[in-house]
């Protein structure tokens, strides 16, 4: 209600830009102070269920609910959003090089879609620097995946150094990696999510984990691929049947989309990827396609226009184990965690399911 009533009017006057970095330099600035962490947690934080406790590749999950990449872009405020209740979160896309990202103005509002329009770039404070700022933050109470990219100016032929690269320098602060091919904002990028582009990136990035793994001494850990919603049914299925054969532990469905349909806001016209409410049925569609592909098999993270309890439980049954949020939390505040686990909660108990495990792909028809 704090947010809403009075955070949200006044960060909504501030270019979206901005009211960005304000928000997550502020959560930064705010967590580094000695048990302010803590404070936030015990007023923010979600409440442990064993009913929502997911185990997935490995990891164990407080909660079934993430924080999307493209927020905590330099992982600048880990510890701050590890306390306000998600169950996981990503931090990125970084690259191996920073990179200042496309011209401003490229982040927009679109507040009568409950929606956002970005041509970021991969803005980001590159590898280096990302992996100082994880050691800084340490462990934190939830799991933190990498989510990695190409910088703009190499070329495809050579993307696959750039992911090599970013494994080598993070592989020891992420409890998972991601692998963006899918951004819009990016020249080229979404060419590296077909067929033997994809296949050669994908056993580029496992075979740098493996040699990571061994160098730091750790254990060999998950990596996801995040993919576009904006695919044909044909396209999809080669892309998951790549993605199968290659091994990956998983897929993030979906990044953000090129569509436009149906909107309102002036701000449509703006060029980028867009993601909130119009994203809901269509990366939901994705969710279900590629768990009816997959027969399950490939565990899946839903993300794409969840506001809602409901918007979360149809992800769910529609094969996805984990969910993620971006949009809606910058329009309804951190008050949407618990909104969210508390309403999963609920609807797990309505349709007599005892695990959040028991509902992943209950909606999908054989």
């Amino acid at each position: 209600m704090i947010y809403r009533n009075l955070a949200k009017p006044i960060l909504f006057q501030i270019d979206a830009e901005k009211a960005h970095h304000l928000t997550v330099d502020g959560l930064g600035a705010v967590s580094r102070v000695p048990g302010m962490s803590s404070l936030i947690h015990t007023f923010c934080g979600v409440k442990s269920d064993p009913a929502t406790t997911v185990s997935l590749c490995g990891i164990t999950f407080p909660n079934p609910v993430g924080l999307a990449a493209g927020l905590d872009k330099n992982a600048a405020a880990v510890r701050g959003f590890a306390s306000l209740g998600f169950g996981f979160m990503e931090v990125g896309t970084v690259t191996p090089r920073p990179q200042q990202g496309n011209d401003k103005p490229r982040l927009f509002r679109l507040p009568a879609d409950d929606a956002l329009v970005n041509r970021m770039g991969f803005n980001n404070v590159g590898a280096e620097t990302m992996a100082a700022h994880l050691k800084q933050a340490g462990r934190v109470r939830i799991p933190v995946a990498v989510n990695i990219g190409k910088n703009k100016d190499t070329p495809n032929e050579q993307a696959e150094d750039d992911y090599r690269k970013c494994v080598r320098t993070l592989y020891p602060y992420g409890d998972f990696f991601v692998v963006n091919i899918s951004s819009p904002n990016t020249p080229g990028l979404r060419n590296l999510q077909h067929g033997a582009e994809l296949q050669s990136l994908v056993r580029a990035v496992k075979d740098e984990m493996d040699k990571a793994s061994k160098t730091y001494k750790l254990p060999l850990k998950p990596v996801f691929v995040k993919i576009a919603p904006d695919v044909t049914e044909t396209e999809l299925e080669y892309m998951v049947e790549s993605l199968v054969s290659s091994g990956v532990s998983g897929v993030i469905a979906t990044n953000t989309t090129i569509g436009r349909e149906g909107l309102r806001h002036p701000n449509a016209k703006e060029t980028g990827g867009l993601s909130g409410k119009p994203l809901t049925e269509r990366s939901t569609d994705i969710v279900r396609r590629v768990y009816r592909q997959t027969g399950g098999k490939l565990p899946i993270i839903g993300s794409g226009g969840i506001f809602t309890a409901s918007d979360a439980y149809e992800k769910i049954r529609a094969g996805a184990s984990l969910v993620e949020v971006y949009t809606a939390l910058i329009y309804k505040g951190p008050g949407l965690l618990r909104e969210l686990n508390e309403g999963l909660r609920g609807l797990l108990e309505r349709d007599g399911f005892r695990h959040v495990s028991e509902a992943v792909g209950s909606g999908v028809k054989a």
